[in-house]
């Protein structure tokens, strides 16, 4: 009975030492390798560059009748280039036909402004339809206008399929995102609109 007693004391002192350093190793574990939501990364924030540019924004959305809309114009500039470069709102192709034609900010900004404008209005106060048709050309509001009779991400992928598909020379247009590659949908930035919107979400709490 001692025997047996003394064997089963050492495989209890066995198991108790061996759970103690399983618990060790786990909690050091834990330490060393936290919650990786914690360090989950979200969108970038409004660049210094943007905001710097809010007055001149201000000034032609005023101009042009669109004050109400200067955060959604600012969201757009955040998406075409981050305020960078010499025209922050990419408007050379809506101000000459080709792009590369603006190289000063506050034209691109006043044509930028001038173009939302335009397309809001023919959108009929549909801000996404007028948003994608910012990056599409406002030949989008009339495929709409035909089809779906609003904006809808399906509609966008449909519109970006048919121009690319149609177009005589594929090679001006590039696949940036593997989404749009799946779709075959090339033409412009089918996802425009939910980007801008994310950044318009952004500069609310700022």
């Amino acid at each position: 009975m001692k025997r047996k007693t003394k064997t089963a004391i050492k495989q209890t002192v066995v198991i108790a030492v061996v759970l103690t350093g399983v618990f060790i190793i786990v909690s050091f574990l834990a330490l060393e390798r936290p919650d990786s939501h914690q360090f989950e990364v979200s969108r970038p924030l409004i660049s210094e560059q943007v905001w710097e540019y809010k007055p001149t924004v201000e000034k032609y959305a005023k101009q042009y009748g669109v004050t109400k809309y200067v955060d959604v114009m600012l969201a757009m500039m955040m998406q075409e280039s981050g305020g960078r470069g010499n025209d922050p709102m990419q408007s050379s192709e809506s101000y000459c036909g080709e792009r590369g034609c603006i190289d000063e900010p506050e034209l691109s900004i006043k044509q930028g402004v001038y173009y939302f404008s335009q397309t809001i209005k023919q959108a009929n106060g549909d801000l996404k339809l007028a948003i994608q048709s910012y990056n599409f050309g406002k030949g989008f509001i009339d495929y709409i206008n035909d089809n779906s009779g609003t904006y809808t991400q399906e509609a966008a992928i449909n519109f970006s399929q048919k121009m690319y598909n149609t177009s005589s020379n594929k090679s001006i247009y590039t696949c940036l995102r593997e989404e749009a590659k799946q779709y075959n949908a090339c033409y412009g930035d089918i996802y425009y609109v939910r980007d801008v919107m994310e950044y318009k979400d952004e500069l609310a709490k700022e």
